[in-house]
């Protein structure tokens, strides 16, 4: 058993494996386990770093603890004769006691600490027969979607039937209403004429009235001269008498 294994337990142990078609990021997860009493330093390392993303690169694993590796390859061109320049490392360390700068630690740390893994990687491309299943789901997919149509369609009519029935009672409470607004308007014209009937009457009373007050003032006016003129008659011509006699 190696030193490695030791202290870092790789899962997949040896294999990176992708399966294309590599069309679209295809993603693999490595998963590192530490199995000793101690904190380890890790760092991942590819000969292609332009076509993998892997997140998170590096860290520490405490005592006992794991950590699961996204190794995520980038879209591109399959070339056979490429497939054996792509490989991984996966370089270990113990951590120090009170690290705080792991850059500095790998910078210092001495080869005989250091211990690595190696990995290779495995594309596989989709057989014939995942083609034609593939094929098939996509020629599928149409069929149900047709059916689901026509399911929906044939739900449509029952829904427009309900749609005419309810149109048709909200027309009729529409019509229903227009004429009671039209007989309500009605009534409010009535209503306004006979009020300016009544203003008018009441006008015309009032009028009649102040005449033939202002005639009554009038002819009493008038007459009340002349009857202080009979009194005065009367005195005079009763004065008048007495002294002749």
């Amino acid at each position: 058993m190696s030193k490695l294994e030791q202290i870092l337990v790789l899962d997949p142990p040896s294999d990176l494996k992708f399966r294309g078609p590599f069309t679209d990021v295809v993603t693999t997860n490595l998963k590192l386990r530490n199995p000793s009493d101690r904190k380890v330093c890790f760092k991942v390392k590819t000969t292609a770093p332009r076509r993998y993303c892997v997140r998170p690169n590096s860290g520490i694993i405490e005592a006992g603890a794991s950590v699961t590796i996204s190794v995520m390859l980038q879209p591109f061109d399959y070339d056979p004769n490429e497939k054996s320049k792509h490989k991984f490392m996966v370089q270990t360390i113990f951590a120090p006691p009170n690290i705080t700068d792991l850059e500095a630690m790998w910078k210092d740390a001495k080869p005989e600490d250091l211990m690595d893994s190696k990995l290779r990687c495995v594309f596989e491309l989709p057989s014939e027969n995942d083609k034609m299943n593939d094929i098939d789901q996509t020629k599928a997919a149409p069929a149900l979607n047709t059916s689901k149509a026509d399911i929906t369609s044939g739900a449509k009519p029952s829904s427009l039937s309900l749609d005419d029935t309810e149109m048709r009672k909200l027309m009729e409470e529409c019509k229903r209403l227009q004429s009671e607004m039209s007989k309500l308007a009605d009534e409010n014209r009535q209503l306004k004429d006979e009020g300016l009937r009544m203003r008018k009457a009441q006008r015309s009373d009032n009028m009649v009235s102040n005449t033939s007050a202002i005639m009554r003032k009038e002819t009493s006016s008038k007459s009340l001269p002349s009857l202080l003129v009979v009194i005065a008659a009367i005195f005079i011509g009763f004065f008048l008498g007495k002294f002749v006699l």
